[in-house]
């Protein structure tokens, strides 16, 4: 089955596309990547998305605006994918761009808001798409996130030992799991996302990242700032648990920075990106895991994946690429992979990772150019992926 998965993340920095081949051998989903591209919102979309992000109040105008202009992006995407590849895929899986992620004073998700509107997708490509996938595990009293941790565990589970799968992102989320145990995962805390909330607020928008972290590796970390950045109630709450910008937001940052014009850009960053690697140290270390494979943008940050092999200096940080996936393509092929297994079935998240009561088949299903195209339901849910160069 040839499912094209499509993702765009926290720091909604553009769709990333991936068509993969699934098919089961024995106990075992063999998945074949065959073909990857990413995609730039327009100029204006990334504005409204952006002006429109916690805390920053919308109106529903701009949401139905917001609604249509990423869901006619997702579509475009979706074409050039096809167009590109020569392969017109069985299902598209699309995320969507989340906008809003409910959680309320007791650490409970009660809703989660990704906008895209899947019929653009469909109409334009005639291919049935699953959407809106993480509302189900939501109702089924789970955090919605990480649902990648699929992927994790039916890729690291066959280890002795504890294995990390860490990804990157606007958040950092990891997933824990080996053959003794059952598999954790939950959103440790910002990745990428405070250090692009402060160059783009100090920049006035010219510049949105640290490229490779030069900014970050020329500072100074503030060691008194970074004590009250780790003094955030959010991290010591229990996992199950999930995050993003309606906490760890620009208004956070000046809170304790003070305004951008009193910064050295400089430090403000070091200090920002030893955040990240100190919230990820302490969980590695929670779990004394020697292995820590690591994906997302952040892991294109030299001076982050320095610094985090120094203060890990027990841990063998490892790029996801050595388990057959590159970096940037994980989260797309995850949701394909959800799509392949709702499709047939069975559930794509994991209740002891996102804290649900039982396991859900994920997503809602629009129609494409025929009738639904549903393929024979598979009784037991297989063991493990294996990626197929």
């Amino acid at each position: 089955m040839k499912i094209l998965g499509m993702m765009s993340g926290t720091s909604f920095d553009g769709i990333d596309s991936a068509l993969c081949d699934f098919n089961i051998v024995d106990d075992e989903i063999q998945i074949q990547l065959l073909h990857f591209e990413s995609s730039n919102y327009s100029d204006e979309t990334r504005k409204r998305i952006v002006d429109a992000m916690p805390p920053l109040s919308t109106t529903m105008f701009d949401v139905c605006v917001l609604d249509t202009l990423v869901g006619q992006s997702f579509a475009s995407a979706a074409q050039c994918a096809i167009s590109n590849s020569k392969v017109k895929p069985d299902l598209i899986v699309s995320h969507g761009q989340t906008m809003f992620h409910w959680i309320d004073g007791e650490n409970k998700a009660q809703g989660t808001l990704q906008l895209g509107e899947a019929t653009w997708i469909a109409e334009s490509t005639g291919v049935q798409v699953l959407s809106n996938i993480r509302s189900r595990d939501v109702v089924a009293g789970g955090q919605g996130a990480p649902l990648v941790s699929v992927l994790d565990q039916l890729l690291l589970s066959d280890n002795q030992t504890p294995q990390g799968s860490l990804n990157l992102g606007g958040i950092s989320n990891i997933t824990i799991t080996s053959q003794s145990m059952s598999p954790i995962a939950y959103d440790i805390g910002p990745a990428n996302g405070l250090m692009d909330a402060a160059i783009s607020a100090y920049t006035s928008g010219k510049t949105t990242y640290d490229k490779d972290g030069q900014l970050a590796a020329a500072g100074v970390v503030n060691q008194k700032l970074l004590a009250e950045f780790l003094k955030h109630p959010y991290y010591e709450l229990k996992a199950p648990k999930s995050t993003g910008k309606e906490i760890f937001h620009l208004p956070y940052l000046l809170e304790i920075l003070g305004p951008t014009q009193d910064w050295i850009i400089e430090d403000v960053l070091a200090t920002l990106l030893e955040v990240t690697v100190e919230t990820v140290a302490q969980e590695v270390e929670k779990f004394n895991l020697s292995s820590l494979y690591v994906a997302g943008g952040g892991s294109a940050n030299k001076q982050l994946m320095k610094r985090m092999q120094e203060r890990l200096s027990k841990c063998t940080i490892r790029s996801i690429s050595e388990l057959g996936i590159s970096s940037q393509s994980k989260e797309a092929i995850a949701f394909a992979l959800i799509g392949f297994l709702s499709m047939h079935g069975l559930p794509g998240q994991i209740p002891s990772c996102t804290g649900a009561s039982g396991g859900r088949i994920l997503g809602s299903l629009t129609p494409g150019a025929h009738a639904f195209n549903v393929p024979q339901k598979i009784e037991a849910m297989p063991k493990r992926v294996r990626i197929l160069e």
